[in-house]
């Protein structure tokens, strides 16, 4: 199943096609409190409705530097079979780096718009600075504004997109995607031999031309929190997505067992979480966790999220070691998955759904 012939056919009417940043929108609304524009507001739907303050369950704490005993790769399958992500720590990634990379990205977002333009997408195109491209009618418009690169293939960069203020954004963030990748490497073996696999069955789909993108998302305050989220719920389209959050102001929210949950910042952490493609890959053993991103009334928050996913015309699906008779193939194979995702995240519908058999 090739999804690359899938198109978004709507573009939103705005000046040069583009929805304006959502921290012009958010100036626009007067301080006697009313509400923003009606586009923003979420529907009521199969997630339930916008609550800032459910209960906070700490998500599993897998220590990386540990994976070699057998207790560790246990609470990692048990992490990724039950709810698909968790906080790493071991990871290696020195504190002060990781405050590095979040001050970068605060930096870029505290520059006048007249900077941030410079960077600006296109109106039809995903890469660079703005909000999400517009492909449905009725796309509920999340109150976030983001920068979104490509960093590998290092052949792929857009550089004419990449902020040259601040001066070393480019540098740390082309440093900070090799540790992440590093990272990466460590949770696809590990996660494969939890499930009795050979340790590269995963990582080999994920070689010298695999995709790694960079998301900094910026969530300005929002006068309605009860009404408008930072991010919609979806799963994400990639193999593995490491987020950094921010360390003062929560906002990311996972579904499951039909309740969302607060999950709570652990200081230079870092968030694992699977994507649909391995999912698809594991057979739906490991699970790819629908969550989305809450606002804040009185403050911004700052999150980078690093994608990795294979190249578009990577086949995947469901790894021999894991279909047999007796359980049978779940998912159809696909390729350029990562495009059909996002149009059916803008359109409020879960991916994976789809590809099932």
């Amino acid at each position: 199943m090739d999804f690359s012939s899938t198109q978004g056919n709507f573009r939103a009417p705005t000046m040069a096609g583009l929805v304006l940043p959502v921290e012009e929108v958010s100036k626009e609304i007067p301080v006697n409190g009313d509400d923003p524009p009606p586009e923003f507001f979420v529907k009521e739907s199969a997630f339930g409705s916008v609550d800032s303050s459910p209960p906070m369950i700490p998500i599993p704490v897998i220590d990386l530097s540990l994976l070699s005993s057998d207790t560790e790769l246990e609470k990692l399958r048990s992490a990724l079979t039950s709810w698909g992500c968790f906080q790493a720590i071991g990871h290696g990634i020195s504190s002060s780096f990781l405050d590095k990379v979040r001050e970068v990205g605060k930096e870029f977002f505290s520059l006048p718009m007249e900077e941030k333009q410079k960077c600006l997408r296109a109106a039809c195109d995903g890469e660079g600075f703005g909000s999400d491209v517009v492909v449905s009618k009725q796309q509920v418009l999340d109150w976030c504004n983001r920068l979104f690169l490509m960093v590998f293939p290092e052949d792929k960069r857009r550089v004419n997109l990449w902020p040259e203020n601040p001066n070393d954004f480019g540098e740390t963030l082309i440093e900070y995607t090799k540790k992440i990748r590093a990272v990466m490497d460590v949770v696809f073996k590990a996660a494969a031999r939890s499930l009795k696999l050979e340790e590269n069955v995963f990582l080999k789909h994920f070689g010298e031309n695999t995709v790694m993108q960079a998301r900094f998302n910026f969530y300005p305050p929002c006068p309605r929190s009860d009404k408008v989220l930072g991010l919609k719920p979806h799963s994400d389209k990639s193999g593995i997505t490491v987020l950094l959050q921010d360390q003062e102001v929560e906002g990311l929210q996972l579904f499951k067992d039909n309740v969302w949950s607060r999950v709570p910042t652990i200081p230079h952490a870092l968030i694992v979480n699977l994507g649909d493609q391995m999912e698809i890959m594991t057979n739906g053993i490991m699970k790819s966790p629908l969550h989305r991103v809450t606002t804040n009334t009185e403050k911004m928050r700052v999150s980078v999220a690093m994608l990795i996913e294979p190249d578009a015309e990577e086949e995947i699906g469901p790894v021999d070691g894991l279909v047999d008779e007796e359980t049978p193939k779940l998912y159809k194979t696909v390729k350029n998955y990562g495009h059909f995702n996002y149009v059916c995240f803008q359109k409020g519908l879960v991916a994976i759904d789809a590809v099932k058999m």
